[in-house]
């Protein structure tokens, strides 16, 4: 699926990295606990996560993420957008809980890790 799917089934504003909604994603990943991240993402995946902070950001370029999407009318600052426009990292909002853009990313086909 790529990032621009996502985008449009989610409803979700593009905050920065918009040249880059042609990447294609792999699988799917919601979390607000970036240990679990990094203890279970393998694969090319889209973060949903409620968490805004600048570890998001760092997390997601680590396990070489492609996207993430902020969930419930969550928005990083301007820093974080920054720092994610400096890696390449697209970022999206959507003001659907993590619970429902999940479930409507699986229905239409983007799944996650397995185990």
């Amino acid at each position: 699926m790529k990032i621009s799917e996502v985008k449009d089934l989610l409803d979700a504003e593009v905050l920065c990295c918009e040249d880059d909604l042609d990447t294609e994603l792999c699988s799917a990943c919601g979390c607000d606990m970036m240990s679990d991240v990094l203890a279970y993402v393998k694969n090319q995946a889209v973060l949903l996560t409620g968490l805004v902070n600048p570890q998001v950001i760092k997390t997601a370029e680590m396990m070489d993420m492609r996207c993430i999407v902020f969930v419930r009318s969550k928005r990083p600052n301007h820093d974080m957008i920054r720092l994610a426009e400096e890696t390449g990292l697209v970022l999206l909002a959507s003001d659907y809980t993590l619970f429902k853009a999940c479930g409507i990313l699986y229905l239409n086909g983007l799944r996650g890790e397995t185990n």
